[in-house]
């Protein structure tokens, strides 16, 4: 149960990391092409949201078969874990874009 809270966590935090990283860093590049770096720093926290979750559950192929075998075997211990990894992500990485929107001043 201890290494479920764990893996909670870490895919709560990766996904909030790669959001807040991917558009901190990325809004550098808009400074180098004199783009507006608030403008293209929220594009970017919108863009990377998929991508974050997707990163913190650790890739698609290994949730998708974690789900069949949930599916398939019966075995819903299984689902419901992939199911909660995935929440987690995706609270971290929406955590991560309203951070961005209260720093940039989006709606």
């Amino acid at each position: 149960m201890e290494k479920f809270i764990h893996t909670l966590v870490y895919s709560f935090f990766i996904a909030l990391g790669v959001i807040l990283g991917g558009s901190f860093i990325g809004s550098l590049g808009a400074i180098f092409c004199h783009d507006p770096p608030l403008k293209i720093m929220l594009d970017l926290a919108e863009k990377l949201k998929i991508w974050a979750i997707v990163s913190a559950i650790g890739g698609t192929f290994v949730a998708i078969k974690a789900i069949e075998i949930g599916f398939l075997d019966g075995q819903l211990s299984n689902l419901v874990k992939q199911f909660l990894f995935i929440l987690s992500a995706f609270y971290g990485a929406h955590l991560g874009y309203l951070l961005i929107v209260m720093l940039t001043g989006g709606d």
